[in-house]
């Protein structure tokens, strides 16, 4: 089997620049998005009220990185370092896992479409990876949105695949979206 492919430090999209984590972005992510509970509603993670524990999965998104296990990449818009959002892509034997996040202040203006695509395309060019797939939330319609304009196809519903903790504890159905060589 071939080795899992090794995500650049820094990559640009076309309206993006997408980079390794820092732990100083900690502050930022706080400050942009990580707080909103309407950001976060359909996420698996509840909004932070503190930052020391946003510190530490920072420090954990870097440990993971450096061993090549996944990859969170942070979205900037160009000319400003400053995190809007993150994308995380996760490889598991031949297939491509994405999760991602974006700021309110930049909803509906294609930054996510553009970023997943971008990583989509990018997956599936790479040797032993022929499916690249996300889940959202069943409510989450812009989340699926996202996933068709990025070029993935539905392919069903997961039953109580995913807990939304700001939602409430019990899982939930979610949406499953794929594009596959």
């Amino acid at each position: 089997m071939a080795a899992s492919p090794r995500l650049p430090d820094t990559f640009e999209t076309g309206n993006l620049i997408a980079r390794k984590p820092r732990l100083t972005d900690a502050a930022a992510v706080f400050k942009a998005y990580a707080t909103d509970p309407e950001v976060t509603r359909f996420l698996v993670w509840k909004p932070y009220t503190e930052l020391l524990p946003l510190e530490r999965y920072f420090h954990h998104c870097i440990g993971e990185w450096e061993s090549g296990r996944s990859f969170a990449c942070m979205l900037c818009l160009p000319g400003n370092a400053e995190p809007i959002g993150s994308i995380h892509l996760r490889i598991e034997g031949f297939t491509a896992r994405f999760g991602y996040v974006l700021a309110r202040a930049h909803w509906g203006r294609g930054h996510m479409t553009e970023a997943l695509g971008f990583l989509t395309r990018w997956t599936l060019e790479q040797p032993g990876i022929f499916r690249s797939t996300a889940i959202c939330d069943v409510e989450n319609k812009a989340s699926a949105r996202v996933m068709e304009k990025a070029g993935m196809q539905f392919e069903g519903v997961m039953k109580r695949g995913h807990i939304a903790p700001t939602v409430g504890p019990e899982p939930r159905d979610c949406l499953v979206y794929a594009k596959v060589r």
